[in-house]
């Protein structure tokens, strides 16, 4: 019998094995709540991206009656040539796209910031990509589960505001449902139901959740390896047990934080894709209020940056989070959900092997690089660190980054590279010093705003 700490409630290994054998296909409720706010959004999603187009739209486009919207479609959409990659921004299964503007924006939007498309022929007529966005739909045994992308505004605001709620879809059925069949991926549903208990788990502190969710992740990949010593079943029962029991917390509370190496990996990561993405003036307020925030300024270097982070972290960031816990924490669990985390979309492919630490070290990066950004925005706005910070810097951040096609390879290849892909390196992304003394920490130091392509 294993007390849950926090929860007052008794488990059972029998118990633990009747949860793993019935996992369950899930929904956030704020992905069925979202609604397009139109006009009344500070962003679009009609600018600074290419607009993917399928063949069953363009076949619509064409039948369309000779007029206005007629004309502008036939002028502005490129078919894919023979041989495009994603790189020209076609993917492979991208049949066409809309060539945008010279302001980098959608020509089908109109003066008020309406899809000129659907007001003027209707939302049947909106391609694939643009009738589902910001829902990211995936099928996983038999059913379609869904996420939001945190790119669009509101979308964020739904998913990192308010109470997680997880709707049970149904029980699953087929490949990758409750276990059956040979190798990793039939677990995915139990793996990433004991990932999500334990990202809701308040008896430990966030990072440490995220640390003991590596540790299992490395364990899952010994056993795809071929490890003899334990089944899948095996590990998860025993994994949660040991969560419960509270016995790691003592090893993980000695860990030495390392500010400085910390903050050098979040400048790298923040530093990924921004000479070869379209930066929207969203992000360039986002760069400019962290590097203001970690005293970027003539004189810094990267001792006094991480110096005065962790003064903004103790000081602004702590007591913020601290009061709205779930903002976080819905981070992570709709990224997990968005990337079908622990094995990624390509490894949910039959016939692949996934690697469930790369998978981690990838959620891993994504988490650092958001609070390192968190963290300076904190100390730029300090007191006055607010829910819309937050929504603002998480939206704009992940415009930027999550829909680069490169990103999230190359920051694994970053933290391989950096040797910060192991145990320890996670643990210096994760953990965060303690409390600095208020009679040696420095002062609170925020420039005037920097050039994006000057900040990191």
């Amino acid at each position: 019998m294993f007390l849950i700490s926090g929860r007052n409630a008794l488990y059972t290994f029998r118990r633990q094995e009747h949860l793993l054998s019935t996992p369950t296909l899930i929904r956030p409720a704020y992905a069925e709540s979202f609604r397009c706010i139109g006009s009344s959004c500070e962003d679009t999603c009609c600018r600074g991206w290419s607009v993917p187009i399928d063949q069953a739209s363009y076949q619509k486009y064409q039948s369309l009656p000779v007029g206005p919207l007629r004309s502008l479609l036939d002028a502005s959409i490129q078919l894919a040539p023979e041989g495009a990659t994603s790189s020209d921004g076609f993917g492979p299964e991208v049949f066409a796209k809309i060539a945008m503007t010279k302001s980098n924006q959608c020509p089908m939007l109109s003066a008020d910031h309406l899809c000129r498309v659907q007001t003027e022929g209707g939302a049947e007529l909106l391609s694939h990509s643009c009738a589902t966005y910001p829902r990211i739909v995936r099928s996983v045994a038999g059913a379609q589960e869904m996420a939001l992308s945190l790119s669009c505004p509101e979308a964020a605001r739904l998913a990192l505001l308010g109470p997680m709620r997880l709707l049970k879809l149904r029980e699953p059925d087929g490949a990758n449902s409750g276990g059956k069949g040979p190798g990793i991926q039939p677990w995915f549903l139990a793996i990433r139901s004991v990932a999500l208990n334990l990202v809701r788990n308040r008896a430990y502190p966030l990072w440490q959740r995220m640390f003991l969710l590596g540790i299992l992740c490395r364990r899952l990949d010994a056993i795809a390896s071929g490890e003899p010593t334990r089944t899948i079943p095996e590990l998860l029962i025993e994994f949660e047990a040991t969560v419960a029991r509270g016995t790691l917390r003592q090893a993980m509370g000695s860990i030495i934080a390392d500010a400085e190496a910390q903050m050098d990996l979040v400048l790298r990561l923040a530093g990924l894709m921004l000479y070869r993405s379209n930066v929207t003036p969203r992000f360039v307020e986002c760069i400019n209020a962290f590097t203001a925030g970690i005293g970027n300024g003539p004189k810094a270097t990267l001792e006094s940056l991480a110096a005065q982070s962790s003064v903004v972290h103790d000081r602004y960031f702590t007591p913020f989070f601290d009061r709205h816990p779930q903002i976080l924490e819905n981070y992570l669990i709709n990224t997990i959900l968005r990337c079908q985390f622990p094995f990624g979309r390509d490894g949910m492919k039959e016939g692949a092997s996934p690697s469930v630490a790369r998978e981690f070290s990838i959620l891993t990066a994504q988490f650092a690089l958001m609070k390192g950004l968190l963290i300076g925005v904190a100390g730029f706005h300090r007191e006055g660190f607010s829910k819309e910070d937050v929504v603002h810097t998480v939206q704009a951040a992940s415009k930027h980054f999550d829909h680069h096609p490169d990103f999230f390879n190359e920051a694994h290849i970053l933290l391989v590279e950096s040797r910060m892909d192991g145990a320890r390196g996670m643990a210096i992304l994760l953990k965060n010093a303690g409390p600095v003394a208020t009679d040696t920490a420095p002062s609170i130091f925020v420039p005037g705003p920097m050039p994006v392509t000057a900040a990191l």
